[in-house]
């Protein structure tokens, strides 16, 4: 009987770090902590074991194609499936960065929507039956968070494909470098559209999951809610182990 496994990535702090702990003490199997800097994961690592719990540290960037498969032949070789997987890894620019508007959307969008898309289209074949999928996104990833009514009903579309939903994550980056993301309904923030896409995505993963011959694979998008962060600039009422509640709890 192969070990079960699960997979945190942006394990090395914040939600991911405390999902990461959530798991070791209640997951039957191996608890792989990602993150792209292997210093930092290491040393996640090392502050988890003076906690008496075990996970295993394996580096994994998101944005690097190369680096998933690295980690998708180590899945493979190693334990022969996958049955859990989280995807935390994510970025936000802070309200008041001085990056152009059309670089916050293209690689807030390149890292929160199409690398983790990238990271479900190498790992998803490696889901076992009764696999949990994990989509950490936001509430800022709720539809009212797009002004434009158009765009609305496009990605509320309950038979959108997942090329419609690429096609519009694109359509966004390119407004935003032509000055034109306000006028196109598409508000002004980066964050926002891509956490939209994520949770999109989700619905799409469902129905393929629904057809697919595998029991019981079950993909959730969840809000963690608004926690004390580096990524919300320690501003959140929440503490990083409320916010690993709900995603630990669907894992």
């Amino acid at each position: 009987m192969s070990t079960r496994v699960a997979v945190v990535t942006g394990g090395n702090k914040g939600i991911g770090f405390s999902i990461v702990k959530f798991l070791c003490q209640q997951f039957d199997g191996d608890v792989l902590l990602t993150a792209r800097d292997e210093k930092r994961g290491n040393a996640a690592v090392s502050e988890l074991n003076k906690q008496l719990l075990r996970p295993k540290f394996h580096q994994l960037d998101i944005d690097d194609l190369e680096s998933i498969r690295k980690f998708r032949d180590f899945l493979k070789s190693t334990y022969g499936g996958l049955d859990v997987l989280v995807n935390n890894a994510g970025i936000a620019y802070k309200h008041n960065s001085t990056a152009p508007f059309a670089e916050q959307a293209e690689v807030t969008v390149k890292t929160n929507f199409f690398s983790t898309l990238n990271v479900c289209k190498e790992l998803f074949p490696l889901l076992r039956p009764h696999a949990r999928v994990v989509n950490v996104s936001s509430m800022c990833g709720m539809l009212q968070r797009i002004p434009g009514e158009e765009l609305k009903k496009k990605f509320n579309n309950p038979n959108i494909t997942l090329e419609e939903l690429c096609s519009l994550m694109e359509q966004f980056v390119q407004a935003a470098k032509e000055g034109k993301n306000g006028e196109k309904g598409w508000g002004h923030s980066a964050y926002n559209v891509s956490k939209v896409g994520v949770t999109v995505l989700s619905f799409i993963q469902q129905r393929e999951f629904d057809k697919d011959p595998r029991e019981d694979l079950v993909v959730n998008a969840v809000h963690p809610g608004y926690v004390d962060t580096d990524m919300t600039s320690h501003k959140g009422p929440l503490t990083p182990d409320q916010g690993a509640d709900a995603p630990a709890y669907l894992a």
